[in-house]
């Protein structure tokens, strides 16, 4: 067993149509590339997603990983309340990954729990392999202010875990790219936007991901991005695996990049 697949994944709240209301149409490349990696989730059918999240709690110096049987949530933040996600969590595993960064000395378990909602960067992967595959289990781990090699380090800790349960897991790391790619966008346009979707999809599409390290941090703060660091933990957790990487989508019409990736493992 152990990671059957992953993937990169974006999650713009307006994807889900009772958010949309239409819009979402204008991003209609990334919304077929979603459908295509979850059914590759489903064709795993795996026994536990785990879903690297920008907007699950994060500290400064600690990851946190969701604690607890289960969880929901729901889009009531964008106006569609009546769209809801459910999850068990993998406690087995949760408790794993936990020693497996504590012998590493890495800072990372279930402490400091703020708020036990689904993030909408856990729900909106869920929300497209839900339609899939139902009949998992979840793991949700959030970033941290820690180095990027923390972020690496943490998503070996991740594949040493699964590989000790001998669990069949599919992993997403969630985030978008830049949010700085257009002046009427929500944030503006900066330079270094578009310069970092197109190094950041490059990287990724051809899973170079001994790349990723090389982005300086001023550059990444300029650009605006959400994910690196999701995209970081994804490469440590498949460092050493033969690896089929394709590149499904990019687009950013509203200011926004949105990329997506898959990661086939091939045995």
């Amino acid at each position: 067993m152990g990671i059957r697949a992953a993937f990169m994944l974006p999650h713009p709240p307006l994807i889900i149509p009772e958010v949309g209301r239409g819009e979402e149409k204008k991003i209609q490349k990334t919304i077929d590339a979603c459908h295509q990696c979850a059914q590759m989730i489903g064709a795993c059918r795996p026994e536990t997603i785990i879903v690297i999240s920008p907007h699950q709690i994060m500290y400064a110096d600690y990851f946190h990983i969701s604690p607890g049987e289960r969880a929901m949530g729901d889009f009531g933040a964008f106006r569609a309340p009546q769209v809801t996600i459910r999850a068990d969590y993998d406690k087995e595993l949760v408790s794993k990954i936990c020693r497996e960064a504590d012998e590493n000395c890495l800072p990372a378990g279930t402490q400091g729990e703020r708020d036990s909602r689904l993030d909408h960067g856990t729900m909106i992967p869920l929300y497209f392999a839900s339609q899939y595959w139902q009949d998992y289990r979840l793991v949700r781990i959030g970033l941290s202010g820690q180095p990027l090699l923390s972020h690496y380090k943490l998503g070996q800790c991740i594949a040493k875990a699964v590989d000790a349960l001998e669990r069949n897991v599919v992993l997403i790391a969630s985030g978008d790219l830049s949010h700085r790619l257009k002046a009427d966008g929500p944030y503006g346009y900066q330079k270094e936007g578009p310069e970092y979707d197109k190094r950041v999809m490059d990287v990724m599409g051809g899973a170079d991901f001994s790349k990723l390290s090389a982005f300086p941090e001023d550059f990444c703060e300029k650009a605006g991005e959400c994910g690196h660091r999701s995209f970081t933990m994804l490469a440590g957790a498949l460092e050493g695996k033969n690896i089929r990487a394709n590149r499904l989508s990019y687009e950013g019409p509203f200011g926004v990049g949105y990329g997506v990736c898959s990661y086939e493992i091939i045995s």
